[in-house]
C-alpha cells in the first residue's frame, strides 16, 4: 500500500484525484504502477488501477494476471473492480473505502458477485486512513 501512496502523490498538480494503484505478482515483485491520469491524458479510463493493470499486463505478455493482487489507494469503482475481474487477479486490496462509487462492498460488491465467473478476494481498509487523508486534503483544497 505504500507504494500506491507513493504512486497518488505523483499526481502533483494536473488536477487529478491522488489515487494510486500496483499490481504485485506472485512473488510480491512490481508488475505495474499506476496513478490517475483522467485530466492529464484526458482519458476516461485513466484510473490508476487501469494503468496498473495494462502496465502489468504488458509486462506479463498477457492479459491474465492470475496470482497477482491489485493494490490501490481508493476503493475500486465499477469500472476498475470489473477490469480486475476480468484480468483474473486473486486479490484485490484497497485504503480508503468509497461511499459515493466503491464497487468492491460499499456501493456495488463486483468482485463477490456470485454471478462473476471469477471471484477475488477482497481486503479493505489497508492505510485506510493515511489513504483518505490524501483524498480529504485535495478535495478541502479544492473547495477551500
Amino acid at each position: 500500500m505504500r507504494l500506491a501512496l507513493a504512486e497518488a502523490r505523483t499526481v502533483g498538480g494536473s488536477g487529478d484525484v491522488p489515487v494510486g494503484a500496483v499490481v504485485v505478482g506472485p512473488d510480491g515483485a512490481v508488475l505495474g504502477r499506476g496513478r490517475n491520469v483522467r485530466e492529464r491524458d484526458h482519458d476516461p479510463t485513466g484510473h490508476a488501477e487501469m494503468v496498473a493493470l495494462r502496465e502489468a499486463g504488458a509486462a506479463l505478455g498477457s492479459w491474465r494476471l492470475d496470482g497477482c493482487g491489485l493494490v490501490a489507494t481508493l476503493e475500486p469503482c465499477a469500472m476498475c473492480a470489473g477490469a480486475s475481474v476480468l484480468a483474473r487477479v486473486d486479490r484485490v486490496v484497497f485504503g480508503a473505502w468509497d461511499e459515493k462509487a466503491g464497487a468492491c462492498g460499499s456501493v456495488w460488491d463486483l468482485p463477490r458477485d456470485r454471478r462473476a465467473l471469477h471471484r477475488p478476494e477482497v481486503v479493505g481498509g489497508v492505510l485506510e486512513e493515511e489513504c483518505a487523508a490524501l483524498l480529504l486534503d485535495f478535495f478541502g483544497q479544492r473547495r477551500g
